[in-house]
């Protein structure tokens, strides 16, 4: 898988991040959500990579890149820190200034990446979420039975260690049957491959600290922005499930176009078919719609 793409371990001074790229022209880097890894762009990437050069990260605590410690306040694993190995990551390839996608936890890095480092990103694209501080200001009764790793992982260690590490075949089965709308998308070695970096105690305990973190300190990093009037100065794309949540929980706020456009001056977006793993479901049709906005 994406085996003919270059595969590297950048040292970021904090950890290691593993990647692989291809392609030429402008940089488009791309993030992963949970349960996966950067193969997760298995079939957008070698797409997106006729026009441009690709980077696919695994974020810290993910797939094969390193798990630093962790600290009380969970900051180590904060999309503010997330964010910051990818800028190094990115320069040390070469691009100082280059576009983003991410996607689930990926998308809220990248969100990131275009608040805290403005001159770095020149286009954003967000998949399948709204703002992390938006997320929990509407979380409901649906959002806790739907969303579960938010409030499970979340909880102090080591029970959520403990259950990600016992139990990772049925975690990466019930995420992709519960938010997928095309389990068979998902190849036997797919699944292992997901399965394996959940069953690792490092990533285990690296994933829970990185969801805890979204339930604190990135909070408070969206609440400091939404205070102080900061924006994302970037053209933004968010695109979501036209299957999934996100599609009808926010119609109260008009929807999750609205709730992005509350955050950036030049916002678009729309939902595309498929589950909440729309990019491994549907690469075409996600390829297509990035391409079109990263050359527009």
């Amino acid at each position: 898988m994406m085996d003919d793409f270059a595969a590297a371990e950048i040292d970021t001074g904090d950890t290691t991040i593993f990647v692989r790229s291809a392609g030429g022209g402008p940089a488009i880097l791309l993030l992963h959500g949970f349960p996966q890894t950067h193969l997760m762009w298995r079939g957008v990437a070698p797409l997106l990579a006729r026009h441009f050069t690709v980077v696919c990260a695994d974020l810290r605590g993910y797939g094969r890149s390193g798990c630093p410690a962790s600290t009380p306040d969970h900051a180590p694993y904060a999309k503010r820190a997330m964010a910051k190995d990818m800028v190094s990551v990115m320069e040390r390839l070469g691009f100082p200034r280059f576009s983003v996608a991410g996607h689930d936890r990926g998308g809220r890095v990248a969100y990131r990446l275009a608040l805290d480092h403005p001159k770095r990103i020149e286009r954003l694209a967000v998949l399948d979420i709204v703002p992390t501080e938006t997320v929990w200001e509407r979380a409901d009764a649906r959002f806790a039975l739907g969303f579960w790793p938010w409030s499970l992982l979340a909880q102090p260690e080591p029970l959520p260690e403990r259950m990600l590490t016992a139990a990772a075949d049925a975690i990466v089965d019930h995420a992709l049957g519960q938010w997928g709308s095309r389990p068979r998308a998902f190849d036997a070695e797919v699944r292992a491959a997901y399965v394996q970096a959940l069953r690792n105690p490092a990533h285990a305990h690296a994933i829970c600290e990185e969801y805890r973190a979204a339930a604190t300190v990135d909070r408070e990093h969206d609440k400091a922005d939404r205070a102080a009037g900061r924006r994302i100065a970037c053209p933004l794309l968010a695109l979501w499930s036209a299957a999934g949540a996100l599609d009808t929980w926010y119609a109260g706020d008009s929807g999750p176009l609205a709730l992005w456009q509350a955050w950036g001056d030049d916002v678009r977006g729309d939902a595309l078919d498929g589950g909440h793993f729309f990019p491994e479901e549907a690469p075409e049709r996600t390829a297509e719609a990035l391409e079109r906005f990263f050359t527009s």
